[in-house]
């Protein structure tokens, strides 16, 4: 899959080829068709090659730490952490949204995050991008989520134009706060009741709403 992110190879013309081209033009092929559904564990592998291009796509595939096993894991084990669907042209995937549940104790109501949203280069301009998003949305409205929430790079104004036609808002107030390594374990690791000095930081609305 990795290889549909190359150009295509240019064909040699063949003798009779344009004869038969003009012999066909009057016919109208219809597009094979675009389809949405869940993925299963025996899309472990095409998940994971999407993944790995989402992670190039970003300039991220330095920090890159999936694999085939973890996918099947996460995803399809007896803890199921997140959630996949796969787009399809005809019988071709072509791109994959990964989401999971959180909830809202404001709205009282769960929202449906939205981890990841890839489509193989070749295949964009072809509604599918919208149409894993629009299920995603059909699947947030039938679980009762009060909304939709995702991140965006900053630099990927193509992908924010397309949100915000979509009706998206975008909450540039929200700082993403995150821990990880060795302030994660340190935290961790602290005694109990050593950080009631800084305890009041985190009374003033500190909500934990964009995992990643």
């Amino acid at each position: 899959l990795e290889k549909d992110m190359e150009p295509r190879p240019r064909r040699s013309a063949r003798p009779g080829r344009s004869a038969a081209r003009a012999g066909h033009a009057g016919r109208s092929t219809a597009p094979p068709p675009l389809t949405i559904r869940a993925g299963t564990v025996r899309d472990t592998r095409t998940i994971y090659a999407m993944l790995k291009g989402l992670a190039g796509y970003e300039r991220l595939l330095g920090r890159f730490r999936s694999s085939v096993e973890r996918v099947r894991r996460d995803g399809f084990g007896a803890r199921r952490y997140f959630r996949t669907l796969i787009c399809r042209i005809g019988p071709k995937p072509v791109g994959v949204a990964v989401y999971f549940f959180t909830y809202s104790t404001f709205e009282a109501r769960p929202t449906l995050y939205v981890e990841d949203v890839f489509v193989w280069p070749r295949y964009r301009g072809r509604g599918a991008g919208g149409a894993l998003l629009a299920e995603l949305a059909r699947i947030a409205v039938r679980k009762g989520c009060a909304r939709m929430e995702w991140t965006v790079l900053d630099w990927n104004a193509p992908a924010i134009r397309f949100y915000e036609r979509l009706g998206t808002i975008m909450r540039r107030e929200w700082v993403l706060a995150r821990l990880t390594g060795a302030p994660l374990r340190r935290l961790a690791q602290a005694r109990r009741g050593a950080g009631r000095r800084g305890s009041r930081a985190f009374t003033s609305r500190s909500r934990a709403r964009i995992p990643s």
